[in-house]
């Protein structure tokens, strides 16, 4: 039984690796994002009171998310242990969830910190255009179109949505290193946090990842 957190900010890549982890290591993965989702589909009673706080434009309580983090780990599929992918996000939210293991047993064993400067998170997030009639994305730096500003498929113009453009994303980056920042130490103290070079090619960061957790699994 293994317990993961992984951590990084926006554009560190958590997506990709927690897909080539899947690969490898066949635990579920619990994204607080998912959960919200799930439960307000389904209008579970955490989800209407999670939409109660949404609907006001207020942060949700974290026994609220706690609670739907609770419900989903106690699920049979989690019982050799779980991904958390983009939670905790806080201190407080990583004391909850360390009561919640306890209460079962279970403790987290590793954090896997994807580690990458500002400047490459900026780089990695502003890159990203869409096509006004397709939606197809383009990345500048990654992926671009063959025309600068056209779409290869349909030939629609392309544009950059409000949450792509440089500031908002610069913002995004500044609060999830302010929350982020205690929880590392947090983890740290605990001798759990296992930092990863999330600048180096994918392939790399997924080797990393995994000689941090195999001897977890001997």
């Amino acid at each position: 039984m293994v317990d993961i957190i992984l951590l990084g900010g926006p554009g560190a890549g958590k997506g990709t690796q927690g897909e080539l982890m899947a690969q490898w290591l066949p635990l579920p993965r619990v994204s607080s994002g998912d959960l919200f989702r799930a439960n307000l589909s389904q209008q579970t009673e955490l989800g209407k009171q999670a939409k109660v706080y949404m609907d006001r434009g207020e942060l949700v309580p974290d026994q609220i998310t706690i609670g739907m983090v609770a419900d989903r780990v106690a699920q049979p599929d989690c019982a050799n242990g779980v991904v958390f992918d983009g939670f905790p996000r806080t201190v407080a939210q990583a004391e909850a969830l360390d009561a919640l293991l306890a209460d079962m047993g279970r403790k987290v064993d590793v954090v896997l910190n994807i580690e990458v400067a500002e400047d490459v998170l900026l780089a990695r997030l502003a890159g990203r255009w869409t096509c006004t009639k397709c939606g197809e994305i383009y990345h500048r730096l990654f992926g671009p179109e063959k025309v600068q500003g056209i779409c290869d498929k349909c030939g629609g113009a392309l544009f950059q949505r409000e949450d792509d453009n440089p500031e908002t994303q610069s913002r995004r980056i500044r609060v999830y290193q302010e929350q982020t920042a205690p929880l590392q130490a947090y983890y740290r103290a605990r001798g759990v946090l296992a930092e990863i070079d999330g600048e180096q090619s994918p392939e790399a960061v997924g080797a990393a990842i995994r000689a941090a957790v195999a001897p977890l699994l001997a």
